[in-house]
């Protein structure tokens, strides 16, 4: 297991993140244990969840119960210290969590007390933000996102509101570093041109949608993320299981994700199967598993501070923990580009 710097906070966090969005739905808590302690046992050392979670489905009744899963592993294992847990505030729109409230510094403040009563810690490593007020162009509403209804002056206010309760909460030791998530290039610099002038906290990480079927991430994000050490943290990096090959139009998998959510969040459109197709058929070409290709895919990306893969079962978590032995020859990566260009956006 390599590990990638946080930003510039001075954590490394291993090139594999483990995801718990399904916790407490399609996988029991004592599965979710077995996950963890596996996990760090194959040297991931970071944990990603949200106070939404669970998923599959959304619920209203079930909402918060992956941090408490989290935090009934932290209160039996006593092993606090050998992991950084990355949660996220939800905002507008999500009305299982303060009815839908945005984003603002009470929200803050309330959000990161609930979550330290549920995953049992006096801190969380890596707070983020799970959209931001103003909307995003992620999970397919690239196709119709328009800025013009945004106003930059309430925008910034809100922002340096939000950073100034981040500072006091950094003060307070109760958060030790903060990340985005489903941003843009925009966004991301404007919290960072806001932080340094007043000597607030510094995104450390962007957590958006990146995979070999969604490369949104790879020209003005990937510029910023070079430039100012804000590394990607990238979730669905196999497409919710679309690029494991256990999908076709006609077949899904019961108990899957995609018998809980039907279109996969918009990613299952008639050409992403041809897409697929082109990937399996370079998987096959090469002798690779498909799930272990699109991981280390995805490590090889420069931007990349982590990829968060999710497994429902144990033998699904060993899969993807072996990605890390996987090293993809120039010949594979150039099957992978030429499938790339003839499938830029098959969702």
């Amino acid at each position: 297991m390599r590990y990638n710097p946080l930003g510039k906070t001075g954590l490394k966090i291993s090139e594999l993140c483990l995801g718990s969005m399904t916790w407490g739905t399609q996988t029991a808590q004592i599965d979710a244990h077995r996950q963890i302690d596996t996990a760090l046992e194959h040297g991931v050392n970071i944990i990603d969840t949200a106070e939404m979670y669970p998923v599959n489905p959304l619920l209203k009744k079930t909402q918060g119960d992956t941090e408490r899963i989290i935090g009934e592993w932290v209160s039996k294992g006593g092993r606090r210290g050998d992991v950084l847990l990355a949660t996220k505030a939800s905002g507008a729109g999500h009305m299982n969590v303060r009815g839908g409230a945005p984003i603002s510094s009470t929200t803050i403040r309330q959000a990161v007390e609930t979550s330290l009563t549920s995953l049992r810690t006096d801190y969380i490593d890596l707070y983020q933000l799970h959209w931001p007020n103003r909307g995003s162009y992620m999970f397919r509403q690239n196709w119709t996102f328009d800025p013009t209804s945004q106003n930059k002056a309430e925008v910034l206010d809100h922002m340096e509101d939000v950073l100034e309760e981040l500072g006091r909460l950094v003060e307070a030791g109760k958060i030790r570093y903060f990340g985005l998530s489903n941003e843009s290039a925009w966004g991301t610099a404007q919290w960072l041109r806001l932080s340094e002038q007043r000597g607030l906290p510094r995104v450390a990480s962007i957590q958006n949608e990146y995979s070999l079927l969604c490369r949104l991430f790879d020209l003005d994000l990937a510029e910023l993320s070079h430039n100012e050490d804000v590394g990607l943290l990238a979730f669905s990096p196999v497409a919710a299981g679309l690029l494991s090959g256990k999908y076709a139009p006609d077949v899904t998998p019961e108990g899957s994700r995609r018998s809980f959510v039907d279109n996969l969040g918009g990613r299952t459109t008639p050409q992403v199967w041809r897409a697929i197709d082109g990937y399996m058929t370079v998987a096959q070409k090469h002798g690779l598993r498909p799930v272990q290709m699109a991981l280390a895919w995805c490590r090889t990306r420069p931007f990349m501070a982590s990829a968060i893969f999710g497994a429902t079962t144990q033998a699904q978590l060993i899969e993807a923990l072996g990605t890390v032995d996987v090293m993809l020859s120039d010949e594979v990566l150039a099957d992978i580009q030429a499938v790339y260009r003839a499938h830029p956006m098959p969702y």
